[in-house]
């Protein structure tokens, strides 16, 4: 088994279903930080078997709004002076900016560049999300 030292201070994300390590890395532009950051993929969970995790060895601003959206089993464990001092499982945002892309060629947001894509949850239950300029779906 491999081991990853404990964090003084930082940032971890667990739970992260297994295979959508690299992608929340990819969104959060980890690779741009100047921090050690440990992506650990497939370790045993004993609660889903497999799982991903991120381990950030800084305090930052993230922006954790959108993980709610792209994986939302996640949890997201701030560590101070070695202890977890917060824990929170991001849930759907309201509205993900730049997230999502509308596919509709004929959206104000495709056919210009400097709109930025919205997109507004309307339905909860089934994670749902609309553009706010169309009103087309998003596509899962």
């Amino acid at each position: 088994m491999m081991k990853i030292d404990a964090l003084t201070n930082g940032i971890v994300i667990d739970h992260i279903k297994s295979g959508k390590g690299m992608s929340l890395y990819k969104f959060l532009n980890l690779d741009a930080l100047d921090c050690s950051v440990a992506l650990i993929i497939n370790a045993q969970s004993p609660k889903f078997e497999k799982k991903d995790i991120i381990k950030i060895g800084e305090l930052l601003d993230l922006d954790f709004d959108a993980l709610g959206y792209i994986d939302p089993g996640v949890t997201v464990n701030i560590i101070e002076d070695g202890r977890v001092t917060k824990k929170y499982r991001p849930q759907l945002p309201e509205t993900l900016t730049n997230v999502l892309h509308c596919t509709n060629p004929r959206c104000i947001s495709s056919t210009e560049q400097e709109i930025p894509h919205i997109f507004k949850l309307t339905d909860r239950e089934k994670g749902e999300y609309r553009c706010i300029y169309c009103e087309s779906k998003a596509k899962s």
